[in-house]
């Protein structure tokens, strides 16, 4: 399927066609554009780049599988520059960022670059600042991280910068929106965090503003001022809690999933050019203004997840342009307006208002004293006996405010899965940003447009994962048979771990908590949160809780945290302790070892407050039927509050008591992990790690190979590539030092390793090309073993 980047392309080879003739480009230039095919290790949308290609004159032109590009000249000299790869893996360790943009700067004229989806790494440099003449801006899709530079800020004429899909940090500078030309910012899915600086709130040309996808906290600023913005996308962060203040000529607002609460202003009524509003799993409470169906362009209205009341009629009208719509998850009373039922309602129109209190006859809906109460209320027990997740209200409505941005209802899996369905029929036409908005830019609307939604965002319904959810006790009693013994996993002091499975089959792990009176309300809300935000691919993910209450005492008095359930074993299980034929290839060990490093990544800055010193340990990772590694054990919160006042806060089996917990402690941990999974040793003490990490200085202290294949598992050695052998024994090497501040960032330890697993897979394919069978085991030689590529 053709990608923005390359329907961009599309674009400018028409527009290449139509010139009447071209010049010749200069030959310091030509040197130039053979100069970045090399520094991009000459990529295949560039292979056929030669000194004699006619730049000018459309020779640079490409679009295939692998990517597309597209050069623009204006008289002798190049002005736009297109180079969109189809998401490629790091480039080599000899790669330098620094060395592309210091070439790109004898491009003077240079207006438009974009050098997407590459693989190009390191930080962003400064020196961008030197080509003076960029407008237009587009490095998406690469592993750019460290802070965007203050160097960017010398780009007078830029208008537009997009930046998705990396893995930048850092706070958004202030200075960016000082800019005086900037109409397009895109920072999607990267890891920025803090406050949107107010300065946004005063760009005087900003058009479009999308920071979605990173951890951004605390309120927007006042966006009122900005007369010309258009879009604003910052859904996936922890903003909040006050709605923004935005100006009337908004068409797209999305601030889904966050922390926003309160009410809805009253003033989204009037603002008739909005097309696409989404307020989804947030915290908002009260009315809920049927006005907003009936917005003149009003395209797209998503208020699921959030608790507003009030009593929808059936003859409320609906606006022409109206074609997705979703009240799920609220307190709504009344009856479905005509508008949105069939057949009253346009073809093709989505509509989802499952768990209300509205009158429809498919059972989806609460009974109406559910939505008088404002409460949730799961089988209440009175006395001390066992009870379900409690519904008292006072209690229970601060509790909701909480966790309803996370859970659903029981037993609406069916519905989410409908919903999911219609998410991806509705997102597949999506609305574009109107022909106004590039209308002071001087390019073509399209490319504008493209460039804010460059890429969409990965959902964790696509990761299989069920979705968080409260539980009743009733379900979990029944998952394992009233708790029984046989199901028992193991106990502590604080509770048991049980083994359960599902009404739908689902298999499971449920951890029980005893709590302590002093608890407080606030502090339960916050750590319930925490809870239903451990969702990823690369961690044994929470899917949902139960809480017993005491009415007496208006006390929680035990939770339940229902885990998924991993059955394949752990990694030292299919490593150090494995028998013949069940072992991982060594492609498959990297592959282990980025996904324990990605899920080290998202408890460090996946969620806010990130989790750190994690006491990650080789029998914790776990490894499913599809050999995708994931995190069994980690630091949340309540336990570790639990765990401390019992324990005095009791250290790392791998370092010293005294040790302060920190992101490089668990690098160091991810350190011993990556010891084992490259010897094939079973480790046990931190004695043995000190003789490795001697033996291990010693394998890579020169270039002798052999040193290196003897310290490797035997089962691994000679089915591995030495490069990437090497890359892997050094960067564990990295993560075992003394002092914490030569250990690498997360970011770098998953550099090295996608690079490790490239080579490997390159060395692999070469292998096979040449006819010498596969390179793995003779054991193994009757079939070619496939590594796992876990997505970024």
């Amino acid at each position: 399927m053709a990608t923005p980047s390359h329907l961009l392309l599309v674009v400018f080879t028409a527009l290449l066609a139509l010139l009447p003739g071209t010049t010749q480009l200069q030959p310091s230039q030509v040197w130039t554009l053979i100069k970045i095919q090399q520094l991009l290790n000459a990529p295949p949308m560039l292979s056929h780049w030669r000194r004699s290609t006619d730049f000018c004159g459309g020779g640079g032109g490409a679009m295939g599988p692998a990517g597309s590009a597209a050069v623009l000249c204006y008289g002798d000299t190049v002005t736009q520059l297109h180079i969109a790869g189809a998401g490629a893996p790091p480039l080599p360790r000899n790669f330098s960022i620094g060395a592309v943009v210091t070439t790109l700067s004898r491009l003077p004229d240079l207006k438009v670059l974009t050098l997407s989806g590459l693989g190009l790494w390191g930080p962003l440099p400064g020196k961008l600042g030197r080509l003076a003449s960029l407008e237009i801006v587009n490095m998406s899709g690469n592993y750019l991280f460290g802070e965007v530079p203050r160097g960017v800020s010398r780009l007078a004429g830029l208008q537009t910068l997009v930046l998705d899909d990396n893995m930048l940090g850092g706070e958004v500078p202030a200075w960016i929106g000082a800019l005086p030309s900037l109409a397009v910012l895109s920072l999607r899915n990267n890891t920025f965090q803090g406050a949107v600086p107010e300065s946004l709130g005063s760009a005087p040309s900003l058009r479009s503003l999308v920071l979605a996808s990173n951890n951004l906290s605390g309120n927007l600023p006042d966006m009122s001022r900005q007369a010309n913005l258009q879009v604003l996308d910052v859904g996936g962060n922890s903003l909040g809690p006050a709605f923004p203040k935005l100006g009337r000529k908004v068409v797209t607002v999305v601030l889904g999933r966050n922390r926003f609460g309160g009410g809805l202003p009253a003033e989204l009524s009037s603002f008739y050019l909005l097309e696409r509003l989404d307020v989804s799993w947030n915290r908002f409470v009260g009315p809920f203004a049927p006005a907003l169906l009936s917005l003149p362009s009003i395209r797209y209205l998503n208020i699921a997840g959030n608790r507003f009341t009030g009593t929808l009629s059936d003859k409320a009208p609906c606006g022409d342009n109206l074609r997705f719509v979703d009240l799920s998850l609220n307190l709504l009373m009344g009856s479905v307006p005509t508008c949105l039922r069939s057949p009253g309602r346009k073809p093709d129109t989505v509509v989802l208002v499952s768990t209300n209190c509205l009158d429809d006859s498919d059972g989806s809906q609460h009974p109406s004293p559910f939505c008088q109460n404002q409460a949730l209320a799961v089988g209440i027990v009175p006395g001390k006996e066992r009870k379900s997740v409690a519904g008292q209200a006072g209690f229970v409505a601060g509790v909701v405010v909480a966790i309803l941005v996370a859970i659903s209802a029981v037993g609406l899996i069916a519905f989410f899965a409908v919903r999911k369905a219609a998410m991806k029929r509705w997102e597949a036409r999506a609305p574009t940003v109107s022909e106004e908005e590039s209308s002071s830019t001087g390019y073509p609307s399209k490319m504008l447009a493209d460039a804010r939604y460059i890429s969409q965002t990965l959902k964790l319904g696509a990761l299989g994962i069920p979705s968080y959810r409260a539980f009743s006790l009733v379900e979990l009693e029944a998952a394992t048979n009233n708790f029984e013994n046989s199901h028992l996993l193991g106990q502590d002091s604080h509770g048991e771990m049980y083994r359960g499975r599902l009404g739908n089959g689902t298999p499971v792990t449920i951890r029980t908590l005893k709590m302590k009176r002093s608890q407080t309300a606030q502090s339960f809300n916050r750590h319930i949160e925490t809870i239903s935000r451990l969702r990823h691919q690369n961690l044994v993910s929470a899917l949902g809780h139960c809480f017993e209450y005491n009415l007496d005492e208006s006390t929680v008095t035990q939770l339940y945290i229902v885990f998924e359930y991993v059955q394949n074993g752990n990694l030292r299980s299919r490593i150090s302790q494995g028998t013949e034929g069940c072992r991982l290839t060594w492609s498959q060990r990297i592959s282990a070892a980025i996904g324990v490093a990605k899920g080290i990544q998202f408890l460090h800055g996946g969620i806010i407050p990130g989790l750190v010193g994690n006491d990650l340990r080789i029998t914790n990772v776990l490894v499913d039927q599809n050999h995708v590694a994931k995190i069994g054990s980690y630091n949340i919160p309540i336990l570790a509050e639990a765990m401390r006042s019992e324990q005095g806060g009791a250290g790392n089996k791998f370092q010293a008591d005294s040790r302060v917990k920190s992101d490089k402690t668990d690098i160091f941990d991810f350190g011993v992990i990556l010891l084992e999974v490259v010897s094939g040793k079973t480790i046990t003490s931190m004695y043995e790690v000190e003789i490795l990490k001697e033996l291990l200085a010693w394998a890579i202290a020169d270039e002798d190979r052999v040193r290196r294949r003897s310290f490797a598992d035997p089962a691994v050695s000679k089915g591995c590539s030495d490069e990437s052998l090497r890359t892997v024994m050094e960067i564990c090497q990295r993560c075992l030092a003394k002092e914490a501040s030569q250990r690498p960032s997360v970011e770098d330890v998953l550099w090295n390793l996608q690079f490790a697993a490239q080579v490997q897979d390159d060395w692999e394919t070469d292998a096979w090309s040449s006819g010498g069978g596969s390179p793995v085991s003779s054991s193994s030689r009757a079939t070619r073993p496939s590594r796992l590529h876990l997505s970024r």
